[in-house]
């Protein structure tokens, strides 16, 4: 589904704010008079940056907090809600439900890392937490400016929360200092040991019967940096031939890795590998990893998938998996191979049998993605992925990439979608406790907002979006140009997270009601679970059960919210150090960047700025001219004059600084 900012998500919580106005309004403080329904709730309160929460349930709307009834709750917390009683408004809007917290049940954390601030005071780094942590007892040597992790206090004087210096991390602003920071904060874990890699390198590898596949036409396309190739195509057959053999050869980690044994718990641990921008977390030791790889011109086992297909239609016609030996006889990079798909230009090292096998495999891949398009009706989801380079040792951000998905990845995707599929099919009709990758349908009310957002900002009535192919068509319509990557994010956020759980279930993006992890076990231990699974079922051996699934499946979903949100707050914050970089090696050129209004409020500007990847703020006092908010409607005009500023117009910016307390950019309009 892609990537999306942690900026692109503070975004959607901005234009709720509306919504937050219209439904504190008239709602008295926050005391025991406050009326309520009747109707208690007990879960999970997410925060925002903004002050207010929603709190899930099971069976309806998630229900909102308005800043004033979070009654000092903190994103995670367990809690009771107490439903404020519904008013006309709310209704006729259809937002939801209100509600007030009664009831803090269980902290969801103890601990938080900050950035120290004058008056002993902490400014958390996680921006769900909006509100400063005064700090008690002994700093140990923390000043100003240095990361720390505290124990927070039960007690709270004059409404601040209170917490105790627990650790030390490091300066803030450096490199290091900042991934150290954000390791501790979302509780990333360390690389492996020296020793625990040695150990890891020496592991002895089980032996299970095995399909020859070494004479097969075999490849791996991975990025031009790529340390582990944990996935491999082959194809059998020529053209004219009415089905052709693709495999698709995964890494076979579970021969080395031992369901409960030392390394199986590390990596459920850790549960997958994390990548922040200049530091890798790998799930499985290095050592280890480079032993299981795919490596060219090596034999090696694999955990394959064979999947016999039309090559005039597309269609699979049967799948098959098995134990394998292949040997990757080229090692393919996405650059290289589309570069040929565009240009028809070859390496002078191709060969005539191999060009002939590569054009074999991109005419059938197409014919697949065209049926399954056809018949699953995929959503359509072109985004760029902007993330930073950085190298930790020498402190220097490198640049800002854009990477978008092209066909060179859309045919490796294509082939590992209908080996998950095939595998998770298996696990189903064999009645195999698994895993399954599930993805909810969006919930009518987020498609209401989208829609609310779709005709205030963009003027466009985007229909009835229930179904996937009045989404593919709602996207397909949309005219190219520098709102539409704007427009495409909006409706990403409108749509549920993916989860794992031990069931299969819909997966909404995909089309698809069988789907699971199978074909990255080096990095994700789901899928790792499900190699393990499969062993176990071909030699006879003891299965995990359902409720033991459960478990892992509701933890990975955890740990891969984590990761993900680390990286996040990683990829954001390497962005401010970047401009920074930029603008202390060149103090007197301005860069210009292009953006677009997204939201407008009383404080000035907030600027969806596309080749950074970022939300720029604009403040009122950095715009000439004297101007005043319409609250209603949404924009800022001048009192003299006819200049104004409103949600989708363009506007050219300069950096005017950075606010690395508050995790901002600031610009000024040119």
């Amino acid at each position: 589904m892609g990537r999306k900012s942690r900026a692109a998500r503070r975004q959607t919580i901005r234009e709720t704010l509306n919504i937050v106005r219209r439904k504190t309004k008239g709602h008295s403080r926050v005391n025991q008079s406050v009326p309520v329904s009747g109707e208690k709730i007990t879960g999970k309160i997410t925060m925002t940056p903004a002050g207010f929460g929603f709190v899930a349930r099971d069976g309806g709307p998630d229900i909102f907090i308005p800043p004033k009834f979070v009654n000092g709750a903190m994103d995670g917390d367990t809690v009771n809600v107490a439903l404020l009683p519904p008013r006309p408004e709310d209704i006729e809007s259809q937002h939801g439900p209100a509600g007030r917290i009664v009831e803090i049940v269980e902290r969801g954390r103890n601990a938080i890392v900050g950035e120290v601030l004058a008056g002993r005071k902490i400014r958390p780094l996680n921006k769900r937490i909006a509100e400063d942590i005064r700090l008690s007892g002994n700093l140990k040597g923390a000043q100003r400016g240095d990361w720390v992790k505290i124990k927070l206090l039960e007690t709270e004087q004059n409404g601040f929360k209170r917490g105790l210096v627990e650790e030390n991390i490091g300066k803030a602003g450096s490199i290091k200092g900042d991934l150290d920071a954000i390791m501790a904060e979302y509780e990333l874990f360390d690389p492996y040991t020296e020793q625990q890699e040695d150990e890891a390198a020496a592991l002895p590898r089980q032996t299970i019967k095995r399909e020859d596949f070494t004479r097969e036409f075999t490849a791996t396309i991975d990025p031009e940096d790529a340390k582990d190739f944990d996935d491999a195509i082959s194809i059998a057959g020529k053209p004219g031939d009415k089905t052709v053999d693709i495999g698709v050869h995964i890494a076979d980690v579970a021969a080395w890795i031992v369901r409960d044994g030392f390394w199986d718990k590390e990596a459920a641990k850790r549960a997958f590998t994390a990548y922040l921008p200049g530091r890798t977390l790998p799930m499985l030791p290095r050592n280890l990893t480079k032993l299981i790889s795919l490596t060219p011109d090596v034999d090696s086992p694999a955990h394959s998938v064979i999947l016999t297909v039309d090559t005039d239609s597309g269609k699979i016609l049967k799948t098959r998996r098995c134990h394998a030996m292949i040997r990757v006889n080229h090692r393919l990079t996405y650059e290289t191979v589309q570069t040929y798909l565009d240009t028809g230009k070859k390496p002078q090292e191709w060969t005539n049998e191999f060009v002939a096998a590569l054009d074999l495999l991109v005419s059938v891949f197409r014919k697949m993605r065209s049926y399954r398009q056809q018949t699953e009706k995929f959503l359509i989801l072109d985004t760029p992925e902007i993330r930073v380079l950085c190298d930790e040792a020498s402190e220097k951000i490198l640049g800002i990439v854009h990477k978008v998905q092209r066909e060179a990845d859309e045919l490796v995707e294509e082939c590992m979608l209908a080996a998950n599929t095939a595998v998770a099919t298996e696990l189903i009709e064999k009645s195999l406790p698994g895993l399954f990758r599930t993805h909810d349908e969006p919930s009518p009310d987020k498609l209401q907002e989208f829609s609310a957002l779709m005709a205030g900002a963009f003027g466009l009535s985007v229909g009835d979006l229930s179904s996937r192919t009045a989404c593919n068509n709602f996207l397909r319509n949309l005219e190219d140009g520098p709102k539409k990557p704007v427009i495409i994010n909006a409706f990403l956020r409108s749509l549920p997270r993916a989860v794992y759980q031990e069931d299969p279930a819909l997966h909404f993006g995909l089309g698809k009601t069988r789907y699971s992890h199978f074909t990255s076990p080096i990095r994700r231990y789901p899928d790792l679970t499900v190699h393990q699974q499969l062993w176990a079922a071909d030699t006879n051996a003891k299965l995990r059960n359902k409720k033991r699934l459960a478990e892992t499946a509701a933890y990975c979903t955890e740990r891969e919210m984590k990761n993900d949100e680390a990286w996040y707050a990683a990829n954001d914050r390497m962005k401010l150090r970047y401009l920074q970089q930029i603008m202390d090696e060149n103090p007197k050129e301005a860069v210009l960047h292009e953006g677009m209004i997204a939201k407008v409020n009383a404080g000035g500007l907030l600027v969806d700025i596309q080749d950074l990847g970022i939300y720029g703020f604009v403040p009122l006092e950095n715009l000439v001219g004297d101007y005043r908010y319409h609250k209603g409607e949404g924009k800022l005009t001048a009192r003299f004059g006819k200049r104004s500023y409103k949600v989708g117009d363009f506007i050219y910016l300069k950096l005017a600084q950075i606010d690395f307390i508050r995790g901002q950019a600031v610009f000024s309009p040119v």
